[in-house]
């Protein structure tokens, strides 16, 4: 069963989460969607791992996904 959560606009990007039950735990994973059309990129990642609930597996998912955002966002200093 997927628990498919909520989606956050962050600026120009789409975060979607999602957990995965497998066996006795939730595996978690989030997609990071940018763009329109045929310009649009969909970066996946998934994480090792199992959570004792759904709702930890989305939360992970959906900070790591917001630090990755953040990571680009951010200016590089010289």
């Amino acid at each position: 069963m997927n628990i498919d959560q909520t989606k956050i606009a962050v600026g120009k990007y789409l975060v979607s989460p999602l957990a995965k039950q497998q066996g006795d735990g939730y595996a978690a994973s989030v997609s990071i969607r940018s763009g329109r059309g045929s310009a649009t990129h969909d970066r996946v990642m998934r994480f090792s791992g199992l959570f004792d609930s759904a709702a930890a597996a989305v939360h992970y998912a959906t900070e790591h996904a917001l630090g990755w955002i953040h990571e680009r966002s951010t200016p590089a200093c010289a």
